[in-house]
């Protein structure tokens, strides 16, 4: 009993810091930041970009998308990452952990669904229904979540 009980700490603490890479993971060695991003959008439609910070929310249903803002603060910036279904699936436990993200960042059409599906989320995390413009996300290939 005793010898499981210490194997089960010792496997919870040495999983504490690990990372978990997602995709291609990360190789840009510095990050934008992303109130830089949000502030400006235009000047990254096409870059590739690396952001860090800490992920608001995540897709519920299958994994596809992860909001991410400086802090976990409410009125922070926040850009919302999208990969290709299937592919990358983020689990809903990485709410709350630091992440970073790479990929390309573009300007995606409001009166696709994926864009309304965008702009939806954007405003319900922005805690700004009306702002539900959001036409602008990282098109993510890789990220880690620590």
């Amino acid at each position: 009993m005793k010898k499981a009980l210490i194997l089960g700490f010792v496997a919870v603490v040495s999983m504490a810091g690990v990372e978990e890479k997602f995709g291609t993971g990360v190789s840009l060695e510095s990050a934008t930041a992303i109130a830089d991003v949000v502030k400006n959008p235009e000047a990254f439609v096409g870059k590739t970009i690396r952001i860090d910070g800490t992920a608001t929310a995540v897709c519920a249903h299958m994994g596809c998308w992860m909001a991410v803002s400086e802090t976990d603060k409410a009125d922070s910036p926040t850009v919302r990452l999208k990969v290709e279904d299937g592919v990358i699936v983020f689990p809903v436990s990485a709410k709350g952990k630091a992440v970073s993200a790479q990929g390309t960042f573009e300007r995606i059409k409001a009166e696709d669904a994926e864009g309304k599906e965008a702009a939806s989320e954007h405003a319900k995390h922005q805690a700004k229904p009306e702002a539900a413009t959001a036409t602008y996300q990282l098109k993510a290939t890789g990220a880690i979540v620590k």
